[in-house]
C-alpha cells in the first residue's frame, strides 16, 4: 500500500480470548498511526463498533499496524510488552487528555494507581472524577493500559471492554484481590 495521507480510516481485526478486537489507523505525517483501538464488550463487538463509529472505514492494514495488533494480541494472553506511544495519534485528543494518558501509560505491570492519585499527581488533587473521564474516553486502550487505574476504595471502577476483562487483565498481571473483589495493593503508584 503506498504511504500517503489518508482522509478515511482504515481498520483491521485481530481475535482475542475477550472477542474481536479492531485497530483503527490513518497515514499520518507520513506514517501509519492509530487512531483508535476498539475493545469488544459483553453485548457489543468491536465490529459493531467499526461500523457504527466508522462508516466510512475500508478494511485493510500494513506492517507497522499489524505489528501492533499482534503485540496487543500477545499482550491479551499474558506477555509482558510495553507499548509505544509513537504509534497513536495524541493529538486527536485535549491536552488534559494527553496528558492523563501519559501518566497511566506510566504505571507499570502488576502495579495500579488510583484516580485520586493521578489527579494528585497531575497538580489537581481535586480531579479525580476529571481523570477518570479522561480514561473512560482512552481512545488507545491495551496500548496506555487504562485497566490499571481504580477507585481510591479498591474496587476497579469503569473499563471499555467491561469489568471482567479489567479484572482478568490485572489478575494476568499479578494484581491481587480480596474476597470482596477489591484490589489487594500493598503500595499504589504515584
Amino acid at each position: 500500500m503506498k504511504k500517503r495521507e489518508s482522509t478515511n480510516p482504515f481498520y483491521c481485526f485481530r481475535e482475542t480470548k475477550f472477542g474481536p478486537l479492531a485497530v483503527v489507523w490513518f497515514f499520518y505525517r507520513g506514517k501509519p498511526e492509530i487512531s483508535r483501538v476498539l475493545l469488544s464488550r459483553p453485548g457489543f463487538s468491536s465490529r459493531q463498533a467499526v461500523h457504527f463509529l466508522f462508516s466510512d472505514s475500508i478494511l485493510s492494514s500494513c506492517d507497522e499496524v499489524d505489528a501492533v495488533a499482534d503485540q496487543i494480541v500477545a499482550f491479551l494472553k499474558g506477555n509482558d510488552i510495553r507499548f509505544s506511544l509513537d504509534v497513536v495519534q495524541l493529538d486527536l485528543c485535549s491536552a488534559f487528555q494527553q496528558k492523563v494518558l501519559r501518566a497511566e501509560h506510566g504505571i507499570p505491570r502488576g502495579r495500579v494507581s488510583t484516580y485520586r492519585r493521578i489527579a494528585k499527581y497531575l497538580g489537581n488533587a481535586h480531579g479525580a472524577r476529571a481523570v477518570g473521564t479522561a480514561l473512560a474516553r482512552n481512545p488507545f486502550p491495551i496500548l496506555v493500559p487504562c485497566h490499571r487505574a481504580i477507585r481510591s476504595d479498591g474496587t476497579l471502577g469503569g473499563f471499555q471492554g467491561g469489568i471482567e476483562m479489567k479484572r482478568t487483565l490485572l489478575e494476568m498481571e499479578g494484581v491481587l484481590f480480596d474476597d470482596s473483589g477489591r484490589v489487594i495493593s500493598g503500595e499504589l503508584f504515584y
